[in-house]
């Protein structure tokens, strides 16, 4: 973990109500996809978590949802300003279990983080297929980004105004993937467990306080006994989750 001042350089809407946040900083204490940056906002008590949609060693992307008021002060936040960040959190994605053809599955808010896990696995020398669900057309965002980062992508909306009509769990049982990583809802989480047939890793979200360990408030229980989703988390494991 690492706390530092990043500058932002853009911030800018993606969709309606959907933002992507562009900054420049020290990122050296990210080292895989799927952690996550603690963003201190003037006015508020606590930092607001955010999953790592991309980065390099001196520029880091956030994308987030306008879902209350800290993240519309975010949003209104202008190129050169400063903002206290949190980096490194979390434990990521394990990218060495994925085997030859791993399946990213995401919906909704998952979507960002599935873009630097594209990244890191096509660098392996992977075969990625990624898996997006979105309500409707006008939802969707990020698909172009993760196509270009080498990915087949496959997007279903609920109501078939785009791509394969309905869930992503619909189109999964008919997929040959060696592993799986998902982001989402934690209704869709329990869907693809039902689904999937091999082993996977799920990437939480939950209400945090601190964000590294300290304050036990996001502790959750698992088969192994109790652990805390931002720090040993946001990753589990299928095989360590208690539905």
């Amino acid at each position: 973990m690492k706390q530092g001042t990043f500058t932002i350089w853009k911030n800018n809407a993606i969709i309606s109500g959907v933002h992507k946040l562009t900054l420049y900083g020290d990122t050296s204490a990210i080292t895989r996809p799927g952690q996550f940056a603690d963003v201190h906002i003037d006015g508020h008590f606590l930092r607001r978590p955010f999953s790592v949609c991309d980065w390099d060693k001196d520029v880091l992307v956030l994308v987030y949802r306008l879902i209350g008021q800290g993240t519309r002060d975010l949003a209104a936040k202008q190129p050169g300003e400063g903002l206290d960040i949190l980096t490194g959190l979390g434990n990521g994605f394990d990218t060495s279990l994925s085997g030859d053809h791993p399946l990213l599955v995401a919906g909704g808010s998952g979507v960002p983080m599935m873009l630097a896990l594209t990244k890191q696995l096509v660098r392996e020398g992977k075969q990625v297929t990624a898996l997006l669900g979105y309500r409707t057309a006008g939802d969707i965002f990020m698909d172009d980004d993760i196509r270009a980062a080498g990915a087949d992508v496959i997007v279903t909306t609920e109501d078939g105004s785009f791509g394969r009509k309905g869930m992503v769990t619909d189109v999964m049982p008919e997929l040959d993937y060696s592993y799986f990583y998902t982001c989402g809802p934690e209704a869709m989480f329990r869907a693809v467990d039902a689904v999937a047939n091999t082993s996977g890793q799920f990437s939480f979200e939950a209400r945090m306080g601190c964000g590294y360990g300290a304050c036990m408030g996001c502790t959750c229980q698992t088969k192994y006994g109790a652990k805390r989703i931002c720090k040993d988390g946001p990753v589990l494991t299928r095989e360590e989750i208690v539905w």
